[in-house]
């Protein structure tokens, strides 16, 4: 078997992510590369795009939301809002939809619905939505009592929207629409999203999404894809089922003693590529944290972990040199203050910041 270093891994996955070399690719096509970009922050996903081109183009992200339709914004990994390729979103929401959390009593006792609370609500949301309209909470929560004459869902609805209706984002029944000033719309992927076909089967939505994520975040173990997947919180079985579906494109190597897959088409690169040198800023909630996961002690030494995984699930921006994570920033003021944990070359790291800053002003 091959082996590389983790310094390797990280060289190739920055290239791979555009983040060094820049590249002049799409925000539709940086989406696509990084197997999704984490939108909770609608700002975020915005700078994750931008700090990748060498190029910006100011508004791409909402224009290829809004007006070309080839993102889409649904809550798909680990609960979270994304921003998906509207050609592959299906095949996202179709594993996320396995790990079936709402069948456990302690989520039934916390959020007060039972599965047959949630085919109902489904149900209602399909039939309000089968106009293509797009409705805010409050006007989704109307139209479902209407049609099941149910206060109860009002209810459920009323105090833990956001986790009810994430079942229905993963069913393909719904996705976010335009917002309505600061209020949010939900919309039928079937009426929103040209060539919306429903969810693909299983192992074709396996392929399709483990090629995306180890083609960004590879090589990467089982364990690896489920904890950026769903926290380690989908059945091995299914796990193991999926890398089975798309075992005839993946090979093994060896990363500093982990045996971890990665894409047949990509082997040969990452084992010529050498440890990068570069510094580089990358903002809140970035795909290249996220698809690692911040326990990665190869990425984000442990002792500084906390100041990058921080409390309420907020991960923060990031300064990475040699390719790990060994600082953090923050805006003030129109510029960027930086906290290094380790020595960073200050010549690089100043023309990362003012390009960053540039970005952001």
């Amino acid at each position: 078997m091959s082996s590389v270093t983790w310094a390797q891994v990280l060289a190739w996955r920055m290239r791979r992510q555009y983040i060094d070399p820049l590249g002049d690719a799409s925000a539709v096509d940086i989406t696509r590369r990084l197997a999704g970009l984490q939108a909770q922050v609608a700002s975020a996903a915005e700078l994750a795009v931008a700090v990748r081109q060498a190029t910006p183009e100011r508004g791409a992200v909402a224009k290829a939301l809004l007006d070309e339709r080839t993102l889409v914004k649904t809550w798909a990994m680990r609960g979270t809002l994304h921003l998906l390729p509207a050609d592959e979103a299906a095949a996202y929401l179709a594993l996320c939809s396995t790990v079936r959390n709402w069948e456990k009593p302690s989520w039934q006792k916390n959020f007060g619905a039972t599965p047959a609370d949630l085919e109902a609500l489904a149900d209602a949301a399909t039939v309000a939505l089968a106009g293509g309209e797009e409705l805010t909470r409050e006007e989704l929560t109307e139209a479902v009592v209407e049609e099941t004459g149910s206060r109860h869902l009002a209810e459920v609805l009323g105090s833990g929207w956001g986790t009810l209706l994430k079942p229905l984002a993963w069913w393909g029944v719904l996705c976010h629409g335009p917002a309505q000033g600061t209020r949010v719309t939900f919309t039928a992927p079937e009426r929103w999203l040209p060539g919306w076909t429903g969810l693909p089967p299983m192992d074709e939505a396996a392929r399709t999404v483990l090629r995306a994520y180890l083609g960004a975040h590879g090589p990467a173990t089982p364990d690896m894809f489920d904890n950026w997947l769903m926290r380690t919180t989908s059945r091995k079985k299914d796990v193991r089922s999926w890398f089975a579906a798309a075992e005839d494109g993946l090979s093994t190597v060896d990363v500093d003693g982990v045996q971890a897959y990665v894409l047949d088409e990509h082997r040969d690169e990452l084992l010529a590529t050498a440890p990068s040198t570069s510094v580089r800023l990358l903002g809140a909630f970035d795909q290249y944290v996220l698809g690692a996961g911040t326990g990665s002690t190869y990425l984000v030494p442990a002792e500084h972990r906390a100041k990058v995984s921080r409390t309420a699930g907020w991960i923060s921006p990031v300064v990475l040199h040699e390719g790990r994570v060994a600082g953090v920033w923050e805006a003030q003021a129109g510029s960027v203050a930086v906290t290094v944990f380790e020595d960073v070359p200050a010549g690089p790291l100043k023309d990362e910041v003012d390009r960053v800053a540039s970005l952001l002003s």
